[in-house]
């Protein structure tokens, strides 16, 4: 029995001596663990403004491709101002619609594309009515046409278009 109570005695280690044990103190495991809160919490920021950076850059980079498209089209138009020549008219026109076609080219690029309204049904997501005409040939609520064109990015909407809306409850006269 002493040999027991020997045994028991050994095993038996006093709370101020845990690091005999290989085991770390309450007062060390809190130390460690806001060490690691506070490393972690630093790479954390260090992600978030890294993130930033890197979206800003490809912000940049978007922008400044869009407007080195965009230049060749500015070309073109100053070119078209500059004709002097009083039989230049159709040149001019030709030119404006040159231009016009490598605007809308760029922006099919950019994934921006003109919607075309006359005759499909009013939709106020899509739509900004500013005017009703009565036209009872054309089907009721529907766009007789199109003051400013609407343009779409996919599904969404990117500027509605101004419609003149077919009203056949409103007298025009």
């Amino acid at each position: 029995m002493p040999n027991s109570v020997a045994e028991s005695e050994s095993s038996t280690v006093p709370p101020s001596d845990f690091s005999s044990l290989g085991a770390v103190a309450p007062n060390e495991q809190l130390i460690e663990q806001q060490g690691r809160y506070m490393r972690l919490a630093a790479d954390f920021d260090n992600f978030r403004k890294r993130t930033q950076r890197e979206m800003a850059k490809q912000s940049a980079a978007e922008k400044n491709s869009f407007i080195h498209d965009l230049l060749p089209i500015l070309d073109n138009l100053e070119r078209a101002l500059a004709c002097d020549d009083a039989n230049s008219s159709g040149q001019l026109h030709d030119g404006v619609e040159m231009t016009l076609r490598q605007l809308s080219q760029l922006l099919a690029r950019h994934g921006i594309e003109a919607v075309t309204d006359v005759g499909q049904p009013f939709d106020p997501h899509r739509h900004d009515a500013i005017c009703l005409q009565n036209d009872l040939s054309k089907p009721d609520h529907s766009v007789l046409d199109v003051t400013q064109r609407g343009y779409c990015c996919g599904d969404a909407v990117f500027r509605p278009a101004s419609v003149i809306v077919n009203d056949w409850s409103h007298s025009s006269g």
